[in-house]
């Protein structure tokens, strides 16, 4: 049966799976050395305390059964060692049925840590690679020939990322419409990446002309997607160099990268390198991919319904396993990029000539002097947050008094988080915060101070305080 069996997309399933494989590798990795501080037992947001109060069903986890730091940690490492070994090739030196295990071992893995992971899994990226991540279990490996409904159900995920990115822009900020958004968008980003700066100051002719690339790649290409070949290939591929684009502006985890992967298992594979010979799916595959199939294609209602909705909503999922999600990215661009910087000093009576010590984070704007830094695809969650936490301390309200808590007892898991620990020694006695405004600096104030930020004082964020006041 043809639509089983498709050589042409062997090469671009190989090169997808070790790509997939790659990502979820980075985000086990990133669950692994970040958890303890966000969501251990001792954590600012306690994954134990969520299982206590939400049912199995309404957030599917292995640690509703038990949950330890170190039943965490085990998951997490072995998630990081079984990806590293997809992306060797492991899966397809395996019979089909053990390879398609393998991959659901790890979409499992990842949903638990996923559903316990409260505020600091609440990114768009994170239901993208579990999405992504349950399609791979049906993709097979070299002993069959690759699906065509798997591979259409990647291009159905692909064209609802785009799509809805498209959609969100169009139908929220004006300064999309008139494209002008990129006046902005390099600066106000969440975390800028080293070429941000050199991006910002680019003429305003050119961020017209990225806004309006991007208008034509995530509102008409996603359609092409589904049209014959080499068409489809052509667009898939004009996604992938826009998202290259995106990696070069800015840090945003591995979003960019799993979008390329995407976009790699539209292209027709053998316009590169003919396929070897592969056997016939066995009949119990093609019942059970026909099955996944019509599962998902009835869970895409709602994801579709919210496409064409106007009130759009993005980075949403509709049911509790991360199957059929709606995605969307900066449907309103900040104009003024605000900062929170966290200060704290070890004296005990506080006067006007207190000396205050600055913490760095690794990745948001702190240090005026410091080229941002390239993190992503690997995600500094904190960093994110405070981002958010400077937007509206609203976003901040559930973590930031035990962040400042965990600062005040020199937390050495949430001190691990942080770039620059001014109080290496011993706790400071006080800790505050602070609103800044930043903005990159010219060409000339960059020659002249060697400074890549200016910032100025807004107002206090965070008064004062200090352990048991």
């Amino acid at each position: 049966m043809e639509w089983f069996a498709d050589g042409d997309y062997w090469l671009s399933r190989l090169v997808f799976q070790r790509a997939l494989a790659a990502v979820y590798l980075v985000a086990f990795l990133t669950a692994a050395l970040q958890f303890r501080a966000l969501i251990g037992e001792r954590g600012m947001l306690p994954a134990p305390e969520l299982l206590r109060r939400v049912r199995f069903r309404d957030a599917p986890s292995l640690f509703h059964l038990r949950y330890s730091d170190g039943l965490f940690a085990l998951v997490s490492w072995t998630g990081a060692a079984l990806s590293a070994a997809l992306v060797a090739g492991a899966a397809d030196r395996l019979p089909l049925a053990v390879a398609m295990a393998w991959w659901a071992v790890l979409w499992v893995l990842y949903l638990s840590i996923v559903n316990v992971g409260r505020t600091w899994y609440g990114f768009g990226w994170e239901s993208l690679l579990l999405e992504t991540g349950f399609l791979a279990v049906f993709l097979g490996n070299e002993r069959t020939a690759p699906p065509v409904l798997v591979l259409l159900l990647l291009r159905w995920v692909l064209l609802r990322v785009e799509l809805g990115a498209g959609l969100i822009k169009i139908r929220g900020d004006r300064c999309w419409r008139d494209l002008t958004c990129l006046y902005y968008h390099h600066e106000t980003q969440p975390m800028p990446g080293p070429l941000s700066w050199f991006f910002h100051r680019l003429p305003r002719p050119a961020h017209r002309l990225e806004a309006a690339a991007s208008h034509t790649v995530q509102l008409l290409l996603p359609v092409l997607l589904f049209t014959p070949q080499p068409v489809a290939s052509a667009a898939a591929g004009a996604i992938a160099l826009t998202q290259l684009w995106l990696v070069l502006s800015g840090n945003f985890s591995w979003l960019n990268w799993l979008t390329i992967a995407l976009a790699l298992s539209a292209v027709d594979g053998s316009l590169l390198a003919r396929p070897p010979a592969q056997p016939p799916a066995p009949l119990w595959y093609e019942v059970l991919v026909i099955a996944v199939t019509g599962g998902l294609l009835a869970l895409s209602y709602r994801p579709a319904r919210n496409l064409f909705s106007r009130r759009q909503a993005m980075n949403r999922s509709y049911d509790p396993l991360h199957l059929v999600n709606a995605y969307g990215a900066f449907g309103t661009v900040g104009r003024v990029r605000m900062e929170v910087v966290v200060e704290g000093t070890r004296e005990t009576r506080l006067h006007e000539g207190t000396v205050w010590r600055e913490y760095g984070f690794r990745g948001k704007p702190t240090d005026v002097r410091r080229l941002p830094r390239q993190f992503a695809p690997y995600h500094l969650r904190l960093d994110w947050m405070m981002w958010f936490a400077a937007l509206s301390p609203a976003y901040a309200r559930s973590w930031f008094g035990p962040f400042v808590e965990r600062l005040l007892t020199g937390d050495r898991d949430t001190l691990r988080l942080l770039g620059h620990n001014p109080f290496p020694g011993a706790p400071p006695v006080h800790v505050r915060a602070r609103l800044y405004r930043y903005r990159f600096t010219t060409w000339r104030e960059l020659r002249a101070t060697g400074a890549w930020w200016e910032r100025r004082f807004v107002r206090e964020y965070l008064r004062p305080t200090r352990l048991g006041r």
